[in-house]
């Protein structure tokens, strides 16, 4: 497969829509792992700290680069496949199975995507921009991101919101982290299941507890 093949055929995008998918599902990990810090009640001291690791070190700010590329890129390719799979067959089946052929959200990747991306330009705008951008290219002071979290999420339409983002991520794992591996190779009856029943928890546990940070703030659970 060339290059061009990567990005054009209908193989390819899917193995860069697995590949960037994967991707994106382990800086969730790292993202949900630093944000529980908030969890330890000591004012943000762990959480801030945590920031400052991530915000002040030349390493992740290079793969946060790379991030924000793979996420473009997944974004791009999940658009495109939609879009191609809809010329393919502009006229539905006369049918319609319903959740015997497949699950609704297996059927809405597009839509949830597009409510995800939406959520996540608001979380960027209320966070990492503001950050950055007083923080600026050398590295220089940063905002107290913990206080900035109390504030954003005083308001509850805000708070919402997030939950309604969170909800959309839920429905994009419970498919996408299945599809990412099967995608890629890992398909045998064995794997499977393993895969099905990890990508299941893996889609409710890490949505749930982004889910419950604005809570918490919003509902005064922690100082």
């Amino acid at each position: 497969m060339t290059w061009k093949q990567v990005f054009t055929s209908s193989v390819g995008k899917k193995l860069v829509m697995g590949f960037t998918g994967i991707f994106l599902i382990l800086f969730l990990i790292v993202h949900v792992g630093l944000n529980a810090c908030i969890w330890a009640n000591d004012g943000g001291d762990m959480f801030n700290k945590g920031a400052h690791f991530m915000g002040a070190n030349w390493v992740p700010r290079i793969l946060e680069i790379g991030l924000f590329l793979g996420l473009l890129l997944h974004i791009i390719q999940g658009l495109v496949l939609v879009f191609y799979n809809r010329s393919k067959r502009p006229i539905p089946y006369a049918i319609d199975y319903g959740n015997k052929g497949s699950k609704w959200y297996s059927r809405s990747m597009g839509l949830l995507g597009t409510i995800v991306l939406l959520f996540l330009i608001l979380h960027l705008s209320n966070f990492w921009l503001p950050n950055r951008s007083h923080q600026g290219f050398l590295l220089g002071e940063e905002i107290n991101l913990y206080q900035k979290m109390q504030e954003v999420f005083s308001e509850l339409w805000v708070v919402i919101v997030y939950v309604a983002g969170c909800i959309s991520l839920a429905y994009h794992l419970a498919h996408g982290f299945q599809s990412a591996f099967k995608t890629l190779g890992v398909h045998n009856k064995r794997w499977h299941v393993m895969i099905s029943c990890i990508g299941y928890a893996f889609s409710i546990i890490v949505p749930l507890l982004f889910a419950l940070m604005p809570l918490s703030f919003y509902f005064g659970w922690i100082s």
